[in-house]
């Protein structure tokens, strides 16, 4: 869904709904509040047997197609020519994809990538947040309960969180891409936490001996590994790239969700009580000046860095 940094390849943005079938993705509560935090609607066909008079759910192989495609014209390389890193093994496979994209559609007179440009909305692409943003959305929930000490163990690795929430049974939310979590007590939402201590070592185990079975994938592993191709027979692989993505068709910008209240405060009793924790005292303590101005700085807006940037200018 990311803007790329390829001319050729201008294929981005959010999807406006997602046709799918019954499967444990599909019905993940975690994938459907990352897609509700999109915008996208999400739709899964009748499962199988539900009319009982006519097949209401048959593979078609839609997605298998390409997957197939993939395997037999280029993975093949992969195998006679091993790339060294991963950053070679991507380029070749997104020159594949340029050359794959500018083949003739089966049914229409141009090419897949000129089909897709063509049957845009006339209000252009919706665009994608940056990845930092995106994984503060997918986050997996459980259930669990703090220690005394209010922190919480797992795998090795302990967080520290609110000395209120000591003992209490609380909602974590993990995240699937980063480290942070955020805690979740009677609707009310702390964090981010970051972890305090290191994790167990790697090898820090006892190390199993090989069994015949391992011993022979080892040896054919070997073996595959000398069956090579020359670089010379492929062909050196550059992709030009650009400084910045030129789009000829219009972009609607990003909007936020921001479901953990992370860059906008809930209302202006949240806002008052981070000003009052900020300043150290009680809001009743202020002139009626300085209360004036607090007043007139949330209706202005409730955003959480403007708010705190104009109270640190006022009281400094």
């Amino acid at each position: 869904m990311s803007a790329k940094a390829i001319a050729d390849f201008p294929f981005q943005g959010i999807p406006s709904m997602l046709y799918m079938d019954n499967g444990p993705i599909g019905r993940s509560r975690v994938f459907q509040k990352v897609m509700n935090y999109l915008g996208i609607e999400v739709r899964t066909h009748v499962p199988k047997g539900k009319d009982g008079r006519r097949i209401t759910a048959r593979a078609k192989g839609k997605v298998e197609r390409p997957f197939r495609t993939v395997k037999e014209m280029h993975e093949t390389l992969y195998h006679l020519h091993e790339p060294e890193t991963i950053t070679e093994a991507n380029t070749r496979l997104m020159q594949f994809l340029l050359y794959y994209n500018k083949q003739s559609h089966r049914r229409e007179s141009h090419s897949r990538i000129e089909d897709w440009i063509e049957n845009l909305t006339q209000d252009g692409i919706r665009q994608m947040c940056n990845w930092d943003r995106f994984c503060t959305f997918a986050r997996e929930p459980e259930k669990r309960k703090v220690g005394l000490d209010a922190r919480i163990t797992v795998d090795g690795v302990a967080y520290e969180v609110e000395p209120d929430l000591a003992g209490e049974k609380v909602i974590l939310w993990w995240g699937l891409f980063d480290s942070e979590l955020y805690v979740e007590y009677e609707e009310h939402r702390y964090g981010p936490y970051a972890p305090i201590g290191k994790p167990i070592p790697i090898n820090s185990y006892r190390s199993f001996k090989k069994t015949n079975t391992q011993k022979r994938a080892d040896r054919i592993e070997q073996i595959a590994s000398q069956l090579s191709l020359p670089a010379s027979a492929i062909g050196q692989v550059e992709l030009i790239t650009v400084a910045e993505n030129v789009i000829p068709f219009p972009v609607r910008s990003f909007v936020d969700p921001d479901p953990f209240e992370e860059l906008t405060f809930k209302n202006a009793i949240e806002a008052k009580k981070a000003i009052a924790h900020y300043l150290v005292k009680p809001l009743a303590k202020l002139t009626t000046e300085q209360m004036a101005a607090v007043e007139s700085i949330l209706e202005q807006t409730l955003k959480k860095k403007e708010v705190m940037t104009k109270i640190k200018d006022y009281f400094h």
